[in-house]
């Protein structure tokens, strides 16, 4: 059964997907470093669902938005909608170095959280207080000129800096957030109506359309898949 918790590096969170069938990961403004045995992956931001593999055991460190390109080295809109081998980023001895010594652990989700530990008390810059301001205002349901003007951007700077940091432009980056949002809403039991208009939709028509573009699901078919 999948399972997460917050991680020591702040924001960040650890999970756990032991053997499974495949499932639906729905776009959350994230970028995660993941491991599978004899693997280290990259999985970029999302703009639509991914679905996640069939059978195999994962775990994964999941860094809050905007936050894992200075950690991985790697501008976040180069690795949209991909899974990239750790390799790739960061040479394939190192990757498989790191790999072997997470097989090779008890614990391989807390292995990864020390790797993720050690590579940000080895980054060179620490990440961009005014990006996560960026995520905070649009997270509270701002909009985006009104996030722009908080943190003293031009629309243009804030463009190349969001996609940089988050794979993509702040409006596809309040739109993730507000899905998000709902969606937490509906877990607790929300109707449908309340947790659009509560999440910053106009209303639940508004709600349906942004979960079919961007989950490629139904909000029904999403209730009924949560166990």
């Amino acid at each position: 059964m999948y399972s997460e918790r917050p991680a020591r590096l702040t924001g960040a969170v650890v999970w756990q997907q032991p053997h499974s069938g495949p499932h639906p990961v729905l776009p959350d403004g994230c970028m995660d470093l993941v491991w599978t045995p004899g693997r280290l992956l990259v999985a970029g931001p999302d703009t639509r669902a991914h679905t996640g593999g069939e059978g195999a055991r994962y775990a994964g460190v999941r860094f809050a938005p905007g936050t894992a390109p200075a950690l991985l080295g790697v501008p976040a809109h180069e690795v949209r909608d991909q899974r990239v081998e750790l390799a790739d980023l960061w040479g394939a001895a190192v990757a498989r170095r790191l790999a072997e010594r997470i097989d090779a652990a008890a614990d391989p989700a807390a292995a990864l959280e020390e790797l993720v530990l050690r590579t940000a008390a080895g980054a060179p810059d620490p990440p961009d207080p005014v990006l996560e301001r960026i995520v905070r205002h649009l997270d509270s349901g701002q909009t985006v000129s009104a996030a722009a003007r908080a943190v003293g951007l031009g629309a243009r700077q804030l463009h190349r800096r969001s996609l940089h940091a988050f794979g993509y432009g702040p409006k596809t980056l309040a739109r993730v957030l507000r899905l998000q949002r709902a969606l937490a809403l509906v877990r607790r039991g929300v109707p449908f109506t309340a947790a659009a208009l509560a999440a910053g939709c106009a209303d639940q028509a508004h709600l349906a359309r942004e979960m079919r573009e961007l989950a490629g699901t139904t909000l029904t078919a999403y209730t009924a898949s949560r166990p």
